[in-house]
């Protein structure tokens, strides 16, 4: 099996993953990901797919992420692994869908408008 590359968003972070065979190594940013998500929630999110799919400690992962906040982050590291692991196998497709894990969220900030406060938030009217 050659090297797999995929890609995963959410809000602004971009993760680029390299999945190969291996021991179940996985380096986010030439860190190992405990180091780089150090939250255990934020850890299961990285270990979720491979989790469902029960490939657990089969795939050695190198993930590049930039942008947005570390849950973002995270989250993007997630659905690039759910989309590598359908490439892998299309039996997996069945066991991630239904978790909702190849969906792209596609929620962002709202800008902010001219004229205004913030986004929604107006300035403060005063009829008299």
């Amino acid at each position: 099996m050659d090297v797999i590359h995929t890609i995963g968003r959410r809000k602004t972070s971009v993760a680029r993953i390299f999945l190969s065979e291996g021991k179940g190594e996985i380096t986010v940013n030439k860190k190992g990901y405990e180091t780089y998500f150090p939250t255990p929630t934020l850890q299961y999110k990285i270990q979720q797919p491979f989790a469902l799919t029960e490939t657990q400690g089969n795939y050695n992962l190198k993930v590049t992420v930039v942008g947005g906040g570390i849950n973002g982050q995270a989250e993007a590291v997630r659905l690039a692994i759910s989309r590598a692991l359908c490439q892998i196998d299309a039996e997996h497709r069945l066991v991630l869908k239904p978790e909702g894990l190849l969906t792209r969220d596609p929620r962002m900030v709202e800008r902010k408008k001219f004229g205004q406060k913030k986004a929604r938030k107006k300035f403060q009217f005063s009829k008299r």
